[in-house]
C-alpha cells in the first residue's frame, strides 16, 4: 500500500486529534500506475477536443459561456448545501426579486471569484495560478454576510475538521496550521513545474492535494473545483470553460468523498484517476450535446422569428441578446437595449406570441418573462 502523507498530533477544542499531513505530489512509491490512466486519458481528452469543436455551431461563444459557467457555479454551489436553482440565479441577474437571495449570493459570488482567476489568466501581466490568486478568489467567494466569520482570503491559523460534530468523531482532520503554508507552496510547484504525467491526470491530483490541505475555514470544496475549471484552461485542454465537472461530482456524490478519502487511507490514486477521468469524459459529452441542443433551438427559434415578418428591429436584437439574458422584465429589456419601454414591451409581446418568451407571473404589472425552452436545457 502507498502511503500518501502522515499522521500528526494536534489538538483542538481540547481533545487531541490525528491530523493527515500529505506528502507532495507527484504519487511516488510507487508512482502512478500508467495503466490506471491511459486509456481513461486518451478518451477524455478526445472528449474535450469534441467540445472545443462543437462552439462553431453558434455565432457567439459567449452564448455557451454564459450558461456553461453559471451551470457550474450552481452545481458546485449545491455540493455545498445551495438551494439555488438556475432561475433564480438568472432572475438576480435581472433584478428580479428571489425569495432565497442567500443562497443567490453564494453562486454569485463563486461567479466573481471564477471570472477574477481567468481575467489574471487572460491578462499579460496578470497572476498565474497561485497561492496568491487562491487566496483572491477565496476572498470574493466568501464576501457578503455568510462568509465574514470564515476569514475570506486568509490561509487559516487554527485547526479545522471534516464531518462530525467534533475534531474527535471527524471524518477527517486535515493537516495543522503551521504546515499549510509549505503544502501548498509545494502545490504551486507541481502546478507550474514540468512533469510527464499528463495535464488532465495532474488536474485530478491538484483537486485532491487542494482538498486534502484544505486551507481555509470553508470554500474549500468550491475553491478545489474552481482549480479544475482553471487548470483545464491554463492547460489548454479547453478553449472556453464549457465543462461542468461539478455535475458529474454531484451525481456521484458520495463515490466523490470516497475516493477523496481512500487516496488519503490507502493510497489509492489511481482509483481517483480513474474516477476522475471518467467523470471530465461524461462531463465533457454531455457538454457537446448540450451546445448541439441550444444551437438547434436557438436557430429554430430564430427561423420562426425571421418566417414571422413583421417584427421590430428591437424584436431582432432582443432576441439576439436572450441566451445571455434569458429572464427579464420589461425595465430590464429596455435598458439592455437603450429602447423606451413600450418599444421594449412591443417586443416581448411578438416574441410571446411566437411562444419563444413566456411570461411567468400571471400579473398585468411587474411581470417577468423567460426564454423557458433554453432554461429547460440547460437545468437537465
Amino acid at each position: 500500500m502507498r502511503h500518501t502523507g502522515r499522521s500528526t498530533v494536534s489538538t483542538v477544542l481540547g481533545e487531541k486529534v490525528a491530523a493527515f499531513v500529505p506528502h507532495p505530489l507527484p504519487p511516488s512509491r510507487p508512482a502512478l500506475d500508467p495503466a490506471a490512466y491511459v486509456d481513461l486519458n486518451r478518451d477524455a481528452e478526445a472528449a474535450l477536443a469534441r467540445l472545443n469543436g462543437v462552439t462553431g455551431l453558434v455565432p457567439s461563444v459567449q452564448w455557451l459561456l454564459y450558461g456553461a459557467v453559471r451551470r457550474e457555479a450552481l452545481l458546485t454551489s449545491q455540493i455545498e448545501g445551495t438551494q439555488a436553482t438556475l432561475t433564480d440565479l438568472f432572475d438576480t441577474e435581472a433584478e428580479i426579486v428571489v425569495s432565497n437571495p442567500n443562497d443567490v449570493e453564494e453562486v454569485v459570488n463563486y461567479l466573481n471569484a471564477y471570472r477574477h482567476v481567468r481575467d489574471n489568466l487572460h491578462r499579460e501581466n496578470g497572476l498565474p495560478i497561485s497561492v496568491r490568486l487562491i487566496r483572491e478568489a477565496h476572498r470574493l467567494l466568501l464576501s457578503g454576510m455568510r462568509g465574514a466569520s470564515k476569514q475570506p482570503g486568509e490561509i487559516r491559523k487554527s485547526q479545522n475538521w471534516v464531518g462530525g460534530t467534533r475534531p474527535g468523531n471527524a471524518l477527517f482532520v486535515p493537516p495543522p496550521p503551521e504546515n499549510v503554508p509549505g503544502l501548498l507552496s509545494g502545490l504551486e510547484h507541481f502546478i507550474h513545474d514540468p512533469s510527464t504525467l499528463p495535464p488532465l491526470v495532474r488536474v485530478g491530483l491538484v483537486h485532491v492535494q487542494f482538498e486534502t490541505i484544505h486551507p481555509f475555514l470553508d470554500g474549500n470544496g468550491r475553491i478545489g473545483r474552481l482549480l479544475i475549471a482553471a487548470l483545464l484552461e491554463q492547460w489548454e485542454l479547453l478553449k472556453e470553460p464549457l465543462l461542468y465537472v461539478s455535475g458529474y461530482l454531484k451525481k456521484h456524490q458520495q463515490e466523490y468523498y470516497r475516493r477523496l478519502a481512500a487516496v488519503r487511507a490507502e493510497g489509492d490514486w489511481e482509483g481517483w484517476s480513474r474516477f476522475f477521468l471518467q467523470g471530465v469524459k461524461e462531463s465533457a459529452q454531455e457538454a457537446e450535446q448540450s451546445v448541439i441542443d441550444i444551437a438547434t433551438l436557438v436557430t429554430g427559434d430564430r427561423a420562426r422569428l425571421l418566417n414571422s415578418g413583421n417584427a421590430a428591429p428591437a424584436t431582432y436584437r432582443l432576441f439576439e441578446r436572450l441566451p445571455s439574458m434569458p429572464r427579464l422584465s420589461v425595465e430590464h429589456a429596455a435598458t439592455a437595449l437603450g429602447v423606451s419601454f413600450p418599444t421594449a414591451n412591443a417586443a416581448i409581446k411578438t416574441l410571446m406570441g411566437l411562444g419563444i418568451l413566456v411570461e411567468s407571473t400571471g400579473r398585468k404589472k411587474n411581470r417577468s418573462f423567460g426564454y423557458r425552452a433554453y432554461i429547460d436545457r440547460l437545468s437537465r
